[in-house]
């Protein structure tokens, strides 16, 4: 079975899911020899973006979108904020709180990135010269006085989706440890994007790394935005790093769902230009633009689909195992 072929499957039921995802663990031990080689302990899985499951990730987009309207500030961001930790501290995952203060057209606004990195159960501290690729998603979603506006796929459908890859690449803690996962607030424009309005927390973050000089050590970041809805159509901005893109392109070729993306007709602003210009890391936005209930009451859960959540799970998980060695 091809992986876009899982990943549709998975719709049908989580139960189904579960199913196929441990199909192959049960054909592997069934008559394998003895119970010792049975019992034997399990390296980790050389296929790891098989081991991304949709629904679980949905699951976790259902809880974001569960906190109500998210806006940066708000008490419902830092239910949001808290259900992100706590999934990651499940996982084996370390995070801190980058919290700063954003100068914004309604004045200033407490705001706080959540940045982790894998340390397991009870393993030690993590060493943050290990960390060579960025994984970002935006927590936030748009302000709006007058609809209610719960950013199922803008903001929650890339926040879930990053929650599970975490999940998975704790499966494999070499390669979780090459990662740094960012989970930026404000991401939003407070009134409208300019230079100035939007992209707070990604541009504290890059500014951090480069000012450190942390961002030396990172060869590429991907950021995931909208990527949830049911006709997935990831657009990929028009200038984007030629290699990322080849490379992210690949991967779906390798995992057959390259029809889901394409190159965008042009440049598109959100989290990964500040990587890009700020922290000098070449990052390419995963993101569905295509997306009719953009900022409207309409982007809900209704409007997600499991099987496109597989489909980007695997191809980013797909893509690190490829890099990474």
């Amino acid at each position: 079975m091809s992986f876009t072929a899982l990943a549709r499957s998975r719709v049908l039921s989580h139960s189904l899911a579960f199913l196929i995802l441990c199909a192959p663990a049960c054909n592997r031990s069934a008559k394998s020899g003895t119970d010792d080689a049975a019992k034997a302990p399990k390296g980790p899985p050389a296929d790891i973006w098989n081991h991304f499951d949709g629904m679980h990730a949905l699951e976790a987009v259902q809880k974001q979108v569960e906190c109500g309207p998210r806006p940066a500030g708000s008490s419902a961001l830092a239910r949001a904020r808290q259900l992100i930790i706590d999934s990651l501290a499940a996982d084996g995952w370390s995070t801190e709180l980058q919290e700063f203060t954003a100068d914004t057209p309604h004045g200033p606004l407490s705001m706080v990135n959540v940045v982790a990195r894998f340390q397991g159960k009870k393993g030690p501290e993590p060493d943050l010269s290990r960390q060579v690729v960025v994984l970002g998603s935006h927590y936030d979603t748009k302000v709006f006085s007058t609809i209610p506006f719960v950013g199922a796929n803008d903001g929650a459908s890339s926040t879930g989706a990053l929650l599970e890859i975490a999940r998975t690449l704790a499966l494999d803690p070499s390669l979780a440890a090459k990662v740094e996962l960012v989970f930026f607030d404000g991401e939003e424009a407070i009134q409208q994007f300019t230079e100035t309005d939007g992209l707070y927390g990604s541009r504290y973050y890059a500014a951090r790394l480069r000012d450190s000089g942390r961002n030396a050590q990172f060869r590429c970041g991907l950021v995931l935005d909208m990527i949830g809805d049911k006709d997935l159509t990831v657009t990929l901005p028009l200038d984007s790093p030629r290699e990322l893109t080849q490379g992210v392109l690949a991967s779906a070729e390798a995992l057959q769902c390259r029809q889901f993306f394409r190159i965008f007709d042009r440049p598109l602003l959100d989290d990964h230009v500040p990587l890009n210009q700020i922290a000098r890391i070449p990052t390419l936005d995963l993101i569905d633009f295509d997306y009719a209930p953009w900022h409207t009451a309409d982007d809900t859960l209704q409007q997600l689909s499991p099987a496109s959540l597989q489909t980007i799970g695997g191809v980013v998980l797909h893509y690190l195992k490829t890099i990474l060695p």
